[in-house]
């Protein structure tokens, strides 16, 4: 494509970034004589890739702020769609992580206009990250990625109960998969700030299971104490933004620029770039369209399930969209683990029940040992204790062989770009798979009740199990009050040794802990 002409207008100069579904290119349209990034997608995807494509262009037009990637053009090449856009210098948010008080303080002021800018006209971003934010050389933050966006009227892009995102930056009501409202976004741009202040994330823990219940319940540690430079105002901004209930935090993001304006103490100054950090290279990022998950510009996926006429239908799917290489299938978990060694897929889609080695076994080797490979577990199981044991094995996507055809697709793509999919009739499970306690002798907990259960066998204190959890010690607290109450126990030792009689807790389980 380099050297080549889009409609007799842009000129195509240096592919600068690609994804699973779009390559950007660096480009000059030479009616204007200005540089341009090209955002061009793949060759023949699939309907929902499409959808989203058009709706990244039609939320991103109704949009013309200086801290918004501006759109340019929609147009299309043969069968292929484009946009024409800002042509962003500069560099990640992440690589001023972290940042002096008064700098983190006026890059969320801008975040926060530019959202307030979108919210007014009715969308709610949905995925503000580190990534999805640029800083230009002048120090003036552009938020891109409009693709997950939704409009504030709709409340719902997905299904109901289906989570997409990152999960260090969703909002409790995300890891709910409740309807959102403009301050889902405020909250997310609390956690960039908290990180942004401290070189550290609010809520952070390998199990994403755990992640998301600390995103419902768990208090944030005050800023201030990680980095006392913090004015009393700049950490009270960012607890306010990151309470659980919408209704507490800030009424609008414009709400949040003021308090952020005032907590730096400068207003609507502009931040010199020397005071931030020493010039760096120039690159042109879409959190979009980020790294190709291979170099071949597809994503490579491999299947592991028992039932071959179901993986036949799965590879005729992804082959019919040519975004996706099917590189290779297993029937077991022993022959899947070969496939991963061989193959080193982008994506497994895995099944949970399959002969000699179940998926639920195979997925932390595969954690540990192919940390860059992305597992979508796709299963007929909702049960809750299925889901906990393969989040917390490392899974990156579960959903059930009953989804639709698209979704399926799009959570390959999801899962593909990094972020958690959680599908329709999990999302809702994964908090209460965490908190559930046994009703009767027979039940099992949840995957929390039993951590909590493990630790007070091991004897451990509250405060060492909620540390070892990334809970705050009072939910560790009431969570083993209630479990005491539930067994019968009359004192902690009694919980843990009817909890290892009753198969609650393994010795395994000890053992690991």
């Amino acid at each position: 494509m380099i050297g080549q002409s889009l409609g007799n207008r842009y000129e195509i100069q240096e592919r600068i970034g690609e994804g699973a579904t779009a390559v950007v290119y660096r480009g000059l349209d030479t009616r204007l004589q200005r540089t341009v990034a090209i955002k061009m997608l793949l060759a023949h995807v699939d309907s929902t890739t499409r959808r989203r494509f058009e709706r990244e262009a039609l939320a991103a037009a109704q949009l013309n702020h200086p801290g918004i990637m501006a759109i340019y053009d929609v147009n299309q090449e043969g069968d292929r769609p484009y946009l024409v856009v800002e042509y962003v210098e500069g560099r990640p948010l992440s690589d001023f992580i972290p940042s002096p008080p008064d700098v983190a303080a006026e890059y969320g002021r801008q975040i926060c206009l530019a959202l307030d800018y979108a919210h007014r006209r009715g969308l709610i971003h949905r995925d503000i990250k580190p990534a999805n934010i640029h800083i230009t050389p002048d120090n003036v933050v552009k938020i891109m990625d409009f693709g997950l966006a939704i409009s504030g009227e709709s409340k719902r892009l997905t299904a109901l109960g289906r989570i997409v995102g990152t999960p260090a930056y969703l909002s409790p009501e995300q890891a709910q998969g409740l309807a959102l409202t403009f301050h889902t976004d405020i909250y997310s741009t609390g956690v960039v700030l908290y990180e942004l202040a401290t070189g550290v994330l609010p809520f952070d823990a390998d199990d994403i299971g755990l992640l998301l219940i600390q995103q419902v319940k768990k208090t944030p540690r005050p800023p201030r104490e990680l980095n006392p430079a913090l004015s009393p105002a700049l950490d009270a901004a960012i607890l306010k933004a990151l309470a659980k209930q919408p209704e507490q935090r800030f009424e609008s993001a414009r709400a949040m620029a003021d308090a952020l304006a005032e907590a730096g103490s400068h207003g609507d100054r502009t931040l010199n770039a020397a005071a931030v950090t020493a010039e760096g290279l120039e690159s042109q990022e879409d959190a979009s369209a980020s790294p190709a998950p291979s170099a071949r510009g597809k994503v490579r996926v491999a299947l592991a399930d028992d039932h071959r006429v179901l993986r036949m239908g799965l590879a005729m799917m992804l082959a019919a969209t040519d975004e996706f290489e099917v590189v290779g299938e297993a029937d077991d978990g022993e022959q899947a683990l070969e496939l991963v060694r061989t193959a080193q897929p982008d994506v497994l889609l895995l099944d949970l029940n399959m002969p000699k080695v179940s998926g639920l076994d195979i997925l932390p080797q595969i954690r540990q040992t192919w940390p860059g490979i992305k597992v979508l577990v796709l299963t007929g199981r909702a049960e809750d204790q299925y889901i906990m044991h393969a989040l917390r094995a490392g899974a990156h996507g579960y959903v059930l062989k009953t989804t639709a055809e698209e979704e399926l697709i799009h959570a390959v793509h999801d899962v593909a770009a990094g972020r958690l999919v959680l599908g329709q009739g999990v999302a809702e499970r994964v908090v209460e798979g965490y908190t559930a306690r046994p009703a009767a002798e027979d039940d099992q907990p949840g995957a929390l009740d039993r951590a909590i259960l493990t630790g007070v066998a091991a004897g451990k204190t509250n405060d060492q199990i909620a540390e070892r959890l990334g809970l705050d010690p009072q939910i560790v607290d009431q969570q083993l009050a209630q479990l005491i109450a539930q067994l019968g126990a009359r004192s902690r030792v009694e919980t843990g040794l009817i909890a290892l009689q009753r198969g609650l807790v393994s010795l395994q389980d000890l053992q690991r802990d």
